[in-house]
């Protein structure tokens, strides 16, 4: 996370549901909220970040396993054809 400064910082008028409020102030002082708020939003983008990693490498994954399984049975075909011609 970057140094506070080095950040550039814009005001934003934000309504929360009281619950999350109430949450938040569980963890943070009244004074911190916006650092709250602002690692909170930073923890959270990174997270959904490596999740889409995740998926993508699993279905590329997935499309190599049957690419890999197709061409594997195109040779096991083959292999069968010229077994069958040497006997």
């Amino acid at each position: 996370m970057k140094n506070r400064s080095d950040r550039t910082y814009r005001r934003l008028n934000i309504t929360l549901p009281e619950e999350t409020v109430r949450l938040m102030d569980r963890v943070a002082k009244k004074g911190d909220r916006s650092r709250f708020i602002a690692e909170a939003v930073e923890r959270y983008v990174a997270e959904m970040g490596r999740r889409s990693l995740r998926e993508r490498v699993k279905e590329g994954a997935l499309t190599a396993a049957r690419r890999d399984l197709a061409i594997a049975e195109e040779w096991f075909e083959i292999d069968d054809e010229w077994q069958g011609r040497q006997h």
